[in-house]
């Protein structure tokens, strides 16, 4: 039977301080990062079994994210992103994961209302 492509867990606005940044005052004082995923997987067996283990256990999964983003810094967010990807499919579940990470203290000298980077990577 073919896998429901249309399944999701949604995780939206997860905040975490990290030390992202190019620059040596981004690296310094940190800043916060805001984390959207989506998880494409097939529901069906958590919805029959009503069975937490037949699932991504979403706070695991966001306990997972935040210790990349309050972990080794990195330049750019596209790397964050990635690293946050593989968080998300690390469980064989999962289908394909779109990250957002939003940097809404970015340093631009205008004023804006996010800057984000969104990746979505899918299991070879």
């Amino acid at each position: 039977m073919r896998p429901d492509s249309s399944d999701r867990i949604a995780l939206r606005g997860l905040t975490v301080r990290g030390f992202h940044g190019v620059f040596d005052f981004e690296r310094r004082e940190g800043q916060d990062f805001v984390i959207d995923v989506d998880l494409e997987l097939d529901l069906r067996p958590a919805a029959a079994s009503d069975d937490v283990k037949d699932t991504v256990h979403y706070g695991e999964l966001a306990e997972g994210l935040a210790a990349v983003v309050s972990g080794e810094p990195v330049d750019l967010i596209e790397t964050l992103a990635q690293r946050l990807a593989d968080v998300c499919l690390a469980d064989e579940r999962v289908r394909a994961a779109t990250v957002t990470v939003h940097k809404p203290h970015a340093p631009i000298p205008l004023q804006f209302a996010d800057v984000a980077v969104v990746i979505r990577r899918e299991r070879s």
